[in-house]
This record gives structure tokens, C-alpha cells and sequence, in this order.
């Protein structure tokens, strides 16, 4: 990918600047997020030609949040200092454990000294805004392994935690070996477990759960510093995807671009964009109402405690929630799995370990 990557700088600029155009007018935007893979292998230079080009394009709003995900092992003083100055005001390292054997098991490169001194070189960049990836139920791990981590995070300091089930993936190596039986089946019980110690350890270390894998401290103004970027998708809110296997959410369509880097690069070359579609889109969705208020229910109620707001759904689709969704509702209800609290619909904490089977409800088929 090295050698691919200033070929691939000028291609996501030129995406950029052909969805702009052809949206004929100047969108305003208030957060940036770049992810997927590790952008912080991209050369200072190269991020800082790509948010030229989306200063050019869109009118970036006042106090706009704009985050990096990168690798511990990654960053330097240097390259964390310049990253401040483009201005990235927030970074989300991807630290996943404290433990060197399950780090091997996840074929990370880095380790957690190397966490520790991505922070200190981040804190001393002059960023205020961190946050740390984790990930349990790991094969063989146990809860004892995981409080380890966990409170080795707490240690660090962030102002944002995410907690992640481990997902195994066909075709990656855990996949193959837990099919010969080399790794343990993941325990949905242990899972339950580890989430629910980590739950009440961070609420006692200052935490507030505000999704159902997020935690977020309190800013010295009152602000709970959640991702600012990821609460626009669980309040189902449009955001552009520009790069190779970006998605994106405009003008109620969901689009996706092509995967490959070399594909990505020749359709932005060769293509135009007729807004909302850029010259890499591969895929489009329609998204008819009743599917927008489906979305909206599976993805508010991560939300744990804002929750789905009532009026908000009646004001957005022009019809009351328990007119499309009352025999959903009741049910969950009932079980104990969501809580109706004034004018808002919430998981309850039991319904929070439960969240699949909530959401399946409402998306049907």
C-alpha cells in the first residue's frame, strides 16, 4: 500500500472536490472522521492536501470535531505534533488489550508500552480529546484477563472508551482456527460478564455509558465528550464516505464505493459525480420511510440514554412511533428489555446486553 499512497491522496482529493461540485452548493460540516485500515500511515502532507480539498468543497462549522484513528505503533512526537496542527482535535488509538499474548493472538504489532507513550506524545501534542478501542471475549480470556485491561485503560486517562466484542470474521486467521479447534468458542455468557463488570468499574471511575459499546468522560463545561462523528450515525443523520470502501448516507439513499485502491483510483479518474452519487460509487440504496423509521429505531436505541425520542420520530416521519411500532414496543416492554421514560424509548440495562435481539424486532425481514 506504501507505494500506492500519494497516487491514492490525489485520487480521494479529486472525489472530494467532484461530490462538492456537483452538489452545487456549499454543505456545511462538523465532523471528520478518518478510519478503516490505518489513515495514520498517511504522510502529514497527504492529510493535510486531502482537508484542503474538503475546505474547498464543504464549510466546515465552528468547534467542528475532526478525529484520527490510529495504531500505537504507529505515531511518533513529530508526526502527532504536525497532526495538531493541521488540526485533528481528537485521535482514537487501538489499544484492544493490555496482555502481550492476546495482542499476538490478535496480530497487533504493538504493545502496551506503546500505548502509554502514544498517549504521553498525544497529551503533550496538545490534544485533550483521546479515546481507546478494547476488545474482550477474546478465545481463552478470562474475566480476570479482561479487568486487567480494562484497568490499565483507566490508568491511561482517555476521555473515551469503546468496548468490543470480539467478531470473528470468515477468512481471517481466527476464523480457520477455531474451526480446527484450536481456539476456544467465544462463552455469550462470560461476554455478559466482562460487559457488565466493565460497566459498573466505569461508571465508578467517572464514565458515562452513553451507547452501547461507548463510554465518554464529562468535560470541564458539563460537555460529555462522546464521538460526535458516530452519534450522527445512531441518530441516523446523512454523512458523506469519501475513499476506497467508504460508505455514505445522502439524500435518503445509502451509497457505497468500490473497495479496491487501484479500482477506487481509476473510476475517480475516469468518472464524474452527479450528486449524491461521487464517481466511485458502486452501490446505491433507496431508503423509503418505512425503512428510515426502522433504521431509526435500530440505531437510536444504541443510544442508552438518549434514547429514541418520541416527538422527534413523529416531527421527522409525520406519524406517531406507536402507530407503526406499538405491538414492538409493548412486547419489549413487557419483557423488560426497553423502558418508556417521558417523551423517550430506552434499552434497559438488561435490554443492553440483549440489543440484537431488540433491534431484530424492529427491522423485521
Amino acid at each position: 500500500m506504501g507505494e500506492h499512497i500519494p497516487a491514492y491522496v490525489d485520487a480521494l482529493c479529486q472525489e472530494i472536490r467532484k461530490v462538492a461540485a456537483s452538489s452545487g452548493r456549499r454543505l456545511p460540516v462538523h465532523t471528520i472522521f478518518w478510519g478503516g485500515g490505518t489513515p495514520s500511515l498517511v504522510p502529514l502532507e497527504g492529510l493535510g492536501q486531502v482537508i484542503e480539498a474538503i475546505r474547498e468543497g464543504f464549510e466546515l462549522l465552528p468547534g467542528f470535531e475532526m478525529t484520527l484513528e490510529a495504531n500505537p505503533g504507529t505515531v511518533t512526537p513529530a508526526y502527532l505534533d504536525g497532526l495538531h496542527e493541521l488540526g485533528f482535535n481528537r485521535i482514537s488509538f487501538g489499544m484492544q488489550s493490555a496482555r502481550s499474548d492476546e495482542l499476538r493472538l490478535l496480530e497487533r504489532q504493538h504493545t502496551t508500552f506503546d500505548v502509554m507513550d502514544a498517549v504521553r506524545w498525544a497529551r503533550a501534542a496538545g490534544f485533550s480529546n483521546l479515546s481507546l478501542d478494547l476488545i474482550f471475549n477474546l478465545p481463552s480470556q478470562t474475566l480476570a484477563n479482561w479487568q486487567e485491561t480494562v484497568e490499565a485503560a483507566i490508568a491511561i486517562q482517555p476521555e473515551h472508551l469503546s468496548l468490543y466484542s470480539l467478531t470473528i470474521e470468515e477468512g481471517t486467521p481466527l476464523f480457520h482456527w477455531r474451526k480446527k479447534g484450536l481456539v476456544s468458542e467465544p462463552d455469550p455468557d462470560l461476554a455478559a460478564d466482562m460487559y457488565e463488570w466493565a460497566d459498573e468499574r466505569l461508571e465508578r471511575a467517572g464514565f458515562t455509558q452513553y451507547e452501547i459499546s461507548n463510554w465518554a468522560r464529562t468535560a470541564a463545561d458539563g460537555e460529555l465528550l462522546s464521538c460526535r462523528h458516530n452519534l450522527q450515525y445512531w441518530r441516523d443523520q446523512p454523512y458523506f464516505g469519501f475513499g476506497a470502501g467508504a460508505h455514505a448516507y445522502l439524500e435518503d439513499q445509502r451509497l457505497a464505493n468500490a473497495l479496491g485502491i487501484k479500482g477506487f483510483m481509476h473510476m475517480v479518474q475516469e468518472r464524474d459525480a452527479q450528486y449524491p452519487v461521487g464517481p466511485a460509487t458502486i452501490e446505491t440504496w433507496q431508503i423509503d420511510q418505512k425503512t428510515a423509521m426502522q433504521e431509526t429505531m435500530m440505531v437510536g436505541l444504541r443510544l442508552v440514554r438518549e434514547g429514541v425520542s418520541q416527538s422527534g420520530f413523529a416531527e421527522r416521519f409525520g406519524v406517531r412511533i406507536e402507530e407503526v411500532f406499538a405491538k414492538e414496543i409493548q412486547d419489549l416492554v413487557q419483557k423488560g428489555l426497553l423502558e418508556i421514560q417521558h417523551d423517550r424509548i430506552h434499552l434497559t440495562r438488561r435490554g443492553r446486553l440483549l440489543g440484537n435481539q431488540v433491534f431484530m424486532q424492529f427491522v423485521g425481514e
